[in-house]
This record gives C-alpha cells, structure tokens and sequence, in this order.
C-alpha cells in the first residue's frame, strides 16, 4: 500500500536540533501487538464527512490514520461518513478520493457509511428488543431541554417506557415513510441521571426525506454520528479507530453501542489525538463553506483556502505537507502550529525540487543605448546558458535570450536612491543575472512625472556577469528580454486573517478577514515559462516560488516567498 514512505526524501522539522515527535498512539497499538489484543491485525479508518472539502487538519487526521497502517503492515480505509443528505454531495466524494490520492496513500477499501444502513438498522431492531431503544415522539428542542445539565439529572421522556413491540412497532413505521421529518426519533434506554452527557438517552435515529447521494430514495430514517460511528468500525473489522479530542466525550457512548450488540470478534478501540491548527487560519467547514458561498474567495480550491485542493492549486507539495504533518507528532493537547513552520517545510521541499525562471512583475522598460545592432539595423540577440537550479545539476541549463531593450523592475531603480539602495541608479552600476554590468545614463517620464523607461549603457567586456578588471558591483537584477518575454498574470497571497487567532476578539473568525489577501499583476517573463506545465512550481529569481494555474495559462500563484519566516522566528525565540 503506498503511503508517506512512497514520497520523496522525507523533511525534518525546522529545528537546530531535530527530535523525534512524540507519538503514544503507536506505544498503544505496539503494545496491542504485543498483547495479541487483535492477533498482530492493525486496521485504522479514515472517516471523513462528505460536505465540504478535506483541509489541512484533515492532512493530519490522514497522515496519522494511514502512516500507523502502514508502519504495522495494517490497512487503512478510507469511509465517507454519509449520514446527513441534506448536505453531502458525490462533488466532495470524489474530491476527498483525490486529496487522499494525491497525499500519496491508497485505502485498502473505500465504503459508504450509508452501504452499512441496513446492518445497522438490524442492530437497531435488536436493541429495541433487547429493551434498550425507544421511539421518542418529542421534538428535537424538547428532547434538547430535558437533557438537563452537568449536577443536573434530565427528565425522562414520557415514552421512555414503551413496551419493546410498540417501540418495534414504532421504529418500522418510521422506516416505512409513515411520519414526517422531526415527528419522532429513536433514543438509546441507558441513564438520564448519568453523569456523562452523552449517556442521556442519545438519538440513534432522525427522520429526514431527503434524497441521498448514495442510496438514493430507499430510506428516511438516518442513523446519527454515534451510531453509525463504531458500528461501522466493527462492521468493517477496524481495530484502531483514531479520531481527534473533540471526540474523546463520546467514547464512552462508543464502547456503550458496541458492548450491547452480538460482535463476531473483539470491537475496536477508540484513541484521540491532537487535531491540527495554524496560526491565520480556520478549518471550520461551517465557516469555510459561507467563505465560498459568500464570493469571499473563488472557491473551495481557491489558493488562499486551508483546503488541500486550496494548496495544490498554490502549489504546495503533498510530500512537504506529509512531512510537516509527521514532525508535528502525535500527542493529546492541542496547539496552534506557526503558519510559517509549514511554509518553511514548502520551502525547503521547493528549493530542490523547482526549476529557475526570471520574470518581472512590475516591469520598467530598461534600453541599453550601446547595444549593437547587425547589418539590417536589428538589435543583436545573444544567448546566456543559466543553470535550471543551481541545487540539482540534474536539472542541466537552459538558453536565455538578451537583447539591446529589457523589462526590470521597478523597484530596483530609484532616480533618488535612498540610503543604502545598491540597485540601479543614475550613475550606478550593477550587475544583469549572468549578462553584462550596466549603468544608468538617464530617464524617460511619463506625462504625470513618472519614470516609464531608464536608458544605460552595458559593457561588453563583462559578458556573463563578471568583469576583467576585477571590479566589484553591490547588486545583481533579473531581468526579461523584452523582444522575447512571455506575458504572465500573476496572483500574490496575504494571510486570508489579520489576527493569528482568527476570532479571538469578537468570537466570530470571519471578523478578521484580510481585505487585501490577493493582488493581481500583469509582468512577463522568460520565454521559458510559456512552456511550464499545468500545475508545475518554479522558482521566480529573487521573487518566491510560483505556481502555474491548472486551468488558466499563463496565470502563476505565489506559492510561498524566498524569505524563511520560521527561521526568524525561532532566532527571536
């Protein structure tokens, strides 16, 4: 089963010395092992909801789920936790199936929480016999407010003591489309006076006639979150069912449905882990989905988006997500990860791996006035061999052309340069990325005053970018031959939040939206990057990492910049 092993060289955390992650989840299943709880057998499941698209926590949940499979010669499944129509979609079941994929692991299986109804509607059915379910006709809020609260009991439902064949009776009529939505439920008979909450006569089943996307129109009764959830697990033989703390209150409602019921073998174990979070993000699909809804962002695979398809589409690397996500380890208190730790993992997966390119996103035309020209009068056009990443001599070289009238940036010339500007100025020199050593003579203003060309000279004997006469130059520029630049329509991120904790002050995180999260440019670039595949990351000299848009040529999303923000951060410490 391929999974994070089949990735390229792992990353390790950003840390002057590394340690290993703290991981007592696999101490357990080790132990099990040991033990012979489940005969050495290690299965894990990855249960996602399909309502919304996977996001960054989801990475960690997957990571934990397959990479413990793995590492014990188990299985991971991947299931979609289908038990609310209204809201799932075959659009997000397929777009899980390829988050997970892309990640690098293949399910052992792939199943439908909802391919189980029947099976657990039959245990329903036993439980109802066995005296420890009731058909409830009480409203949801009713059933809500009798719960009580923590020191105090809850009231029992006035139905609570329906004799087995009427609440059989009941519950087969609900199946049957006998009653409307809302009109009754079915609770689990345990302890109204229980301490844990969850023990409160839980519902195990709703009524909703709702079209589902599995099984079309058969039922219209559906089995809750806790019901559904290890039952499922048993069903399909997990052994290790691992979730994230929010769950740890239901677990025992979870060992509580799996000891009343007649299991072939021994029932799983549930086990909680820290879920993970970032600084300047939400992974709420409630808030995610009104972000999309709202025309916030361009959708759920919008770059700016925590979604995995959000990052794919940046350009992140599923090898440098895995890798982040097994350094973050696996332990029982959860924490809010630096933003910049991750982009740090991007970083370093990048400089390897992407392929170097110039391109000027805010271009100021710069005309060498001595360029020569050949006999028809034509600018002459040289060719400069540059290496493709100077980090891999695999990658070999390529061909750049130069010619008399180039594309600059803007901000590397400042007629009035301020102190400690090295860049080009009126009498300056500096050197072009591999070419020649240029100064600037002079300007051309536009009508408004600003400057929209610099003329210079070049000097020919420092072709490739180093002098004869040993002379020194404080500044090296990109640069774009303007006769042979490629146009290019360039996406810059901010933080999608102002605040690290998006919320913290008001208590609603879309109150911290970032206005000014995107900026669009119109720049060129090397003719080089016309020929940039679909979804290829490539380093932009001096600018960052950036992506080509899988749908759109010739449009390019900063992936992340050069500058290692994580590293600055653990120097301030």
């Amino acid at each position: 089963m391929p999974g994070s092993s089949s990735l390229p060289d792992r990353l390790t955390p950003m840390t002057e010395s590394p340690s290993t992650p703290s991981d007592f989840i696999r101490d357990i299943v080790r132990r099990d092992n040991e033990e012979g709880t489940y005969g050495g057998r290690v299965q894990t499941r990855f249960p996602p909801e399909p309502n919304g698209y996977l996001h960054i926590g989801h990475a960690k949940a997957i990571v934990t789920n397959f990479g413990i499979a793995e590492d014990f010669d188990g299985v991971c499944n991947l299931r979609l936790d289908d038990t609310n129509p209204e809201s799932e979609d075959v659009e997000y079941v397929e777009e899980i199936k390829s988050d997970i994929a892309w990640l690098g692991y293949t399910p052992g299986i792939t199943v439908h929480a909802s391919d189980y109804f029947e099976q657990l509607y039959a245990w329903a059915e036993y439980l109802v016999e066995q005296g420890k379910a009731y058909v409830d006709d009480q409203d949801a809020e009713t059933i809500s407010a009798q719960k009580g609260g923590f020191g105090t009991p809850g009231v029992e439902s006035p139905y609570r003591d329906r004799t087995p064949e009427e609440n059989l009776d009941l519950l087969r009529r609900m199946r049957a489309g006998e009653f409307a939505d809302g009109e009754r439920v079915l609770r689990a008979k345990i302890d109204m006076a229980s301490d844990d909450m969850w023990l409160r006569d839980p519902v195990m089943y709703r009524i909703r006639h709702a079209h589902h996307h599995n099984t079309g129109d058969e039922w219209v009764i559906y089995p809750t979150y806790d019901w559904a959830h290890g039952q499922s697990d048993a069903i399909e033989g997990v052994t290790h069912s691992l979730c994230s703390l929010e769950f740890e209150s239901h677990r025992p409602l979870y060992d509580w449905f799996l000891a009343q019921l007649p299991l072939e073998g021994a029932a799983p174990k549930q086990r909680e882990f820290a879920r993970l979070e970032l600084t300047h993000t939400v992974t709420s699909k409630r808030r995610l989905r009104t972000l999309v809804e709202e025309g916030v962002v361009d959708g759920w695979d919008d770059p700016r988006m925590p979604t995995l398809s959000g990052l794919r589409r940046r350009g992140y690397p599923a090898s440098a997500i895995v890798a982040f996500c097994e350094a973050t380890g696996v332990t029982k208190t959860n924490s809010r990860k630096a933003i910049e730790e991750l982009e740090a993992f991007v970083r370093r997966d990048l400089n390897l791996s992407a392929q170097r390119r110039m391109a000027v996103l805010r271009p100021l035309k710069l005309v060498l006035t001595n360029w020569p020209t050949d006999a028809a009068g034509a600018p002459v056009v040289e060719h400069f061999e540059v290496a493709n990443n100077p980090e891999n001599p695999e990658d070999g070289t390529r061909q750049v052309a130069f010619s008399g009238e180039l594309w600059i940036e803007s901000d590397d010339f400042a007629e009035v340069p301020p102190p400690k500007f090295f860049r080009l100025s009126p009498g300056r020199e500096v050197r072009l990325r591999g070419a020649f050593f240029v100064t600037a003579t002079d300007v051309v203003k536009g009508d408004a005053g600003e400057v929209v060309q610099v003329n210079a000279t070049y000097d020919p004997e420092s072709r490739g970018g180093n002098s004869p006469d040993g002379r020194k130059v404080k500044s090296t520029m990109h640069w774009v031959s303007a006769a042979h630049a490629t146009p290019l329509q360039v996406a810059l991120y901010e933080r999608l939040f102002t605040t690290e904790v998006p919320g913290a002050a008001t208590g609603e995180a879309l109150d911290d939206l970032n206005p000014a999260s995107r900026e669009v440019l119109s720049g060129w670039g090397e003719a080089a990057l016309a020929d940039v595949e679909s979804g290829q990351v490539v380093q932009f000299e001096r600018l960052g990492y950036f992506a080509a848009d899988p749908d759109t040529a010739g449009l390019f999303h900063r992936t992340v910049g050069l500058r290692d923000e994580w590293a600055s951060i653990q120097k301030r410490g």
